[in-house]
């Protein structure tokens, strides 16, 4: 595996690359690799003749009081994580690399943006789009796996490559989970033992939701209440939104339907996680 670390020399890796007719598929990250992430290399590693994993811990998608500076970095242990789930080139560039002094443009996808996560978050999606919107132009992958958990943010990514005509196809990987449930996440590292104990709480309350589905209920509002009721009957966790809403439009929706996205975040303490199930 070869670790790249300016843009200039990526985007002559990916010119040889296309010259010799090699499919390359992308997994963008902010390293502190885990089981997840491992898991949409190896996806990509099954669909493209080449995988690149970007490991940039992108200072545009946090807000001024956000984890930014506290970010768990670690390129040495990433590195050998993605080498061994099937990495062929590590891409790992500086702040200035990706964003030089006079840098001043911004990919905003409207109304997708500044809902969900976004409506608490200003800007941390147009942060997203903007520097996936660059590792497009300096990797040009066929392919990008994104997961699931994050089902906001791929719907969005999913938008702006068919928006922009950018040639990607964007493949989703399944969440993967903890033993208990809980979806991995690198902020997991962040819960006290108290707070760790807890945090199941979302998955239940989301396969609750599934369940109410599966056994024919289609209001939406009544399945939401039953998850906020859920989380917060079985935990301390603060809610901060449960929403019902398409997974690749992300649409409210009055009357669930299959392929409908029941999304929530919560605090636990000062850290905050995000999960979702999309019902089938």
């Amino acid at each position: 595996m070869d670790v790249v670390k300016t843009v200039a020399e990526m985007k002559a890796r990916s010119r040889a690359l296309a010259s010799e007719g090699s499919v390359v598929g992308l997994v963008p990250t902010m390293g502190a690799l885990h089981e997840g992430h491992l898991s949409l290399i190896r996806i990509a590693s099954g669909l493209a003749d080449v995988v690149v994993v970007s490991v940039f811990v992108n200072p545009t998608q946090f807000g001024p009081s956000e984890d930014f500076g506290r970010y768990p970095r670690d390129l040495e242990q990433d590195a050998a994580l993605a080498e061994g789930a099937g990495c062929d080139v590590l891409f790992a560039p500086s702040v200035e690399e990706m964003y030089p002094s006079r840098f001043a443009t911004v990919v905003h996808v409207q109304r997708m943006s500044q809902k969900l996560c976004g409506a608490f978050r200003p800007g941390h999606f147009d942060g997203v789009t903007t520097v996936v919107a660059k590792l497009f132009t300096i990797v040009r992958p066929a392919i990008a796996v994104f997961g699931q958990k994050d089902g906001q943010q791929v719907a969005i990514i999913e938008r702006m490559s068919e928006d922009l005509d950018l040639g990607v196809e964007i493949i989703r990987g399944p969440t993967v989970r903890e033993a208990d449930g809980l979806a991995k996440s690198s902020r997991n590292a962040y819960l006290s033992r108290e707070e760790r104990s807890q945090a199941p709480v979302l998955y239940r309350a989301l396969e609750h939701a599934r369940a109410l589905y599966e056994g024919g209920e289609r209001n939406a509002l009544k399945v939401v209440e039953a998850v906020e009721e859920c989380v917060e009957s079985d935990s301390d966790a603060e809610l901060q939104f449960v929403a019902a809403v398409d997974s690749k439009t992300l649409e409210d929706l009055a009357t669930l339907r299959p392929g409908a996205m029941i999304a929530l975040a919560a605090f636990f303490g000062k850290t905050r996680l995000i999960d979702n199930v999309v019902l089938e």
